[in-house]
């Protein structure tokens, strides 16, 4: 591989998509040697709005769930073999943050992602994250579709 990157991130969410992406992920970190994994989780503030009295307790048991979720993944890297692995835990919209803000912030050179299972009118209507960071992502971007 020509290229050797050095900042991976990869999106995880707890679906099976993102699963894929990050087993990926593990096989790409482990041949660019020296490169350190970042797992990034969002958590969409934008569901928040919907609930009147946003209590604290909420936003409390998302931290916790995107702790637990990262701290999994996290594990099963370093027991993969990785050495460098980064958790990071965000607010706000998925696509907004992966694309823009976090690229910079760990300075991605690869961001992978799965290809997220939304139906023709739900792509229609919000586009999924990962058309997102395809269309503006600086780095390059690897998005799985498969298991293997």
């Amino acid at each position: 591989m020509a290229n050797h990157y050095k900042n991976i991130v990869v999106a995880v969410d707890g679906s099976k998509e993102a699963e894929y992406a990050f087993r990926k992920s593990i096989d790409v970190s482990r041949r660019n040697e020296g490169s350190t994994l970042h797992l990034v989780n969002v958590i969409d503030t934008r569901s928040f709005a919907a609930i009147e009295a946003y209590d604290r307790s909420i936003a409390e048991r998302a931290q916790k769930h995107s702790e637990e979720l990262l701290g999994g993944y996290k594990a099963q890297a370093i027991e993969a073999g990785l050495t460098n692995v980064e958790i990071v835990i965000e607010y706000g919209s998925p696509k907004n943050i992966i694309t823009k803000e976090l690229s910079k912030v760990v300075e991605a050179d690869l961001i992978v992602c799965g290809a997220t299972g939304l139906n023709a009118v739900e792509r229609f209507l919000i586009g999924s994250v990962s058309e997102a960071i395809v269309r503006s992502a600086s780095c390059d971007v690897l998005v799985i579709r498969t298991p293997e």
